[in-house]
């Protein structure tokens, strides 16, 4: 079976003998000849055209109003506070530009021009993310797309950032972003109408929207309209109607174009529709009589943003997973991060993700830290790994004046496929490791050295029903929470002498997506928090770390544009602090792993988010 064959399984078949109607054209603005048209943005009395003599601002007549020199094609307009933003090809210097428009001045602003491709681009389109930053797509030939950062707010950055490539359709010339619900929709010209994920921290893949599998065919260019999306079919001329069911689109309507021999170019705007003929030069007009019920979108999470990253690990694909903070005991400011590489071993950060040390022990998986651990006659503070390479628990001293850390020895576990770890310290001052398999064993093992060799005896064994990883301790209540990733969050007494019974703080659902990954503790005088990676949706969860576990709401992090730090995604494992480390981490901070490091895409890294921006997106008390 041919593969466009077995996309017509998965899709919606247009068929070349739905029923359609004719939409009534009459000319507009007779003698512009134009390579594309777009409506400004909240206005129904100005258009913007691209034309082989410049960027034209023009009346709803199409009288020209201002004009920006060149020769340019293709078009897409945003907001920016009182002015609109323009994206155009400069065909001349084969670059995309955008430019800021004074609409009630009548007046062009200067360009901020993208670097030269090596790649020809076909179109481009906008897209303005939840939290105002500004993005432009190119549509490149061969399948190659582009993803930049070009603005924040209502400004123009001084310099567009590329955030990722993005492969696309072969014959792809033209795009369309629907901001409200971060889906860019592009064209294939023999096959039909994608759409992806527009956001830069989502995963890479396409929807069909609509795809045929006859030669008689052709998907063109594509507008928006409230709750739909409005395609052109240049060899039939006519004009499809789509609209979002769940996770399907279905076609609602068809209109002929009546007279038009090749039509290319379309805009829309409320129920406007400007339409080109590639044949004759010629724009039409006409209304648009159709309604499309709005879909709704997925509520918008807040937003907060890393003030510093780690520098990328030395592994490529899915290699960086877990972070640990350590507290320097006199001088917060020099405290350290450790960061667990899956393929390489345990990388030791400063403050500003400066990497100080790497320790290539092997496959660590996950990490955490404990303070005054007795190795001898000497008091450290220790750090312990799950490595997947033995099935055992990697130990290491961090000597409490330099942060420097060593090797302290290794204590083998009978689990076949060790996954995470997590420490448990009671006032007593004894110290725990938990570690848990993929079949959902968890052995809980006391560490000691008397004579300086690190020994583990096991204390408890407990279960769970599926594959869990993360897990962290409240040592003052004596509370362990523990992650089932495709279940939920459980709580149970830490105490070795007591039994493990499960009590279930959150499950999988609403609010939490699978899987369920790192597992952090927030704890101030004022208030304990347990913070939760929600991998399914890319967020951040945080409850209350007492019963009844109350949730007080979910959080991304997002791209800081000032900074130039991308957003993080597909976390794994995360770690917060209370203490006060100076400066912007004066409440405190966030540490998450990135599973998709962007602008530039490199590999994975660690994010640090001050948990004050936390407390500001979620208004916790």
């Amino acid at each position: 079976m041919r593969t466009s064959r077995l996309y017509l399984l998965i899709a919606l078949v247009i068929s070349a003998n739905a029923f359609a109607t004719d939409l009534a054209l009459t000319p507009w603005a007779p003698g512009l000849n134009a390579e594309a048209v777009a409506f400004l943005p909240n206005r129904t009395d100005r258009v913007v055209a691209s034309t082989h003599d410049g960027l034209l601002l023009l009346d709803e007549k199409g009288a020209e109003l201002a004009r920006f020199n060149g020769n340019f094609s293709s078009l897409d307009s945003r907001a920016a506070g009182t002015r609109s933003l323009v994206a155009s090809l400069d065909n001349d210097r084969q670059q995309a530009v955008l430019i800021n428009l004074d609409v009630a001045g009548n007046a062009w602003g200067k360009p901020l021009y993208l670097p030269t491709r090596d790649f020809p681009v076909n179109g481009l389109c906008l897209y303005r993310d939840s939290a105002a930053n500004l993005f432009v797509f190119l549509v490149g030939e061969e399948g190659k797309g582009e993803q930049w950062l070009v603005g924040s707010g209502a400004t123009l950055l001084a310099q567009a950032q590329r955030v990722r490539g993005v492969p696309l359709p072969p014959s792809a010339r033209f795009c369309q972003v629907d901001d409200a619900a971060e889906r860019l929709l592009v064209n294939e010209a023999n096959v039909g109408w994608w759409a992806y994920p527009a956001h830069p921290e989502a995963e890479v893949k396409r929807t069909p929207v609509a795809l045929f599998d006859n030669p008689g065919r052709e998907a063109g260019a594509m507008a928006l309209m409230p709750g739909g999306m409005v395609a052109l079919d240049p060899k039939t001329a006519r004009l499809h109607l789509f609209q979002q069911t769940g996770e399907r689109w279905a076609e609602q309507s068809s209109l002929t174009l009546p007279g038009l021999k090749e039509p290319e170019q379309l805009a829309i705007n409320a129920r406007q529709v400007l339409v080109r003929d590639d044949d004759s030069g010629q724009l039409y007009q006409a209304r648009l009589d159709w309604q499309a019920t709005p879909v709704p979108v997925a509520p918008v999470l807040a937003q907060v943003a890393a003030l510093r990253q780690t520098e990328p690990v030395a592994r490529q694909g899915d290699a960086a997973d877990d972070p640990a903070i350590w507290i320097h005991p006199h001088t917060p400011a020099h405290s350290r991060v450790l960061g667990t590489n899956k393929k390489q071993g345990l990388l030791v950060y400063d403050l500003n993700g400066k990497l100080l040390q790497e320790l290539a022990v092997g496959r660590l998986n996950n990490v955490d830290v404990r303070p005054n651990f007795k190795l001898g006659t000497q008091t450290v503070d220790l750090a312990v790994a799950s490595n997947r390479d033995r099935n055992s628990l990697s130990l290491f001293s961090i000597d409490r004046q330099s942060g420097e850390l060593r090797e302290a020895g290794e204590v083998p576990t009978p689990l076949k496929e060790i996954y995470g770890i997590c420490l448990f310290q009671p006032a007593g001052g004894e110290l725990y490791a938990i570690a848990n398999g993929k079949d959902g064993t968890f052995l809980q093992y006391r560490l000691s050295a008397p004579t300086g060799r690190v020994q583990g005896e096991l204390v408890r064994q407990f279960k769970v029903d599926s594959q869990p990883e993360g897990c962290v301790a409240d040592d003052q209540r004596q509370r362990l929470f523990l992650g089932e990733e495709d279940v939920g969050v459980w709580a149970l007494d830490a105490r070795a002498d007591q039994p493990a019974t499960l009590t279930s703080v959150i499950r999988v659902g609403a609010q939490l997506h699978a899987d369920v990954e790192g597992l952090a503790l927030y704890q101030s005088p004022a208030r304990d928090y347990l913070v939760i990676s929600s991998q399914g949706d890319d967020s951040y969860l945080v409850l209350d770390a007492e019963p009844p576990f109350a949730v007080h709401g979910a959080f991304r992090v997002g791209l800081n544009a000032a900074a130039g730090i991308d957003g993080a995604s597909q976390t794994d494992g995360l770690e917060t602090t209370a203490i006060n480390l100076g400066g912007p981490w004066s409440q405190g901070m966030l540490v998450v792993q990135d599973g998709r490091k962007r602008m530039p895409e490199q590999a994975q890294n660690f994010k640090f988010v001050p948990w004050a921006e936390v407390t500001r997106a979620l208004k916790l008390p």
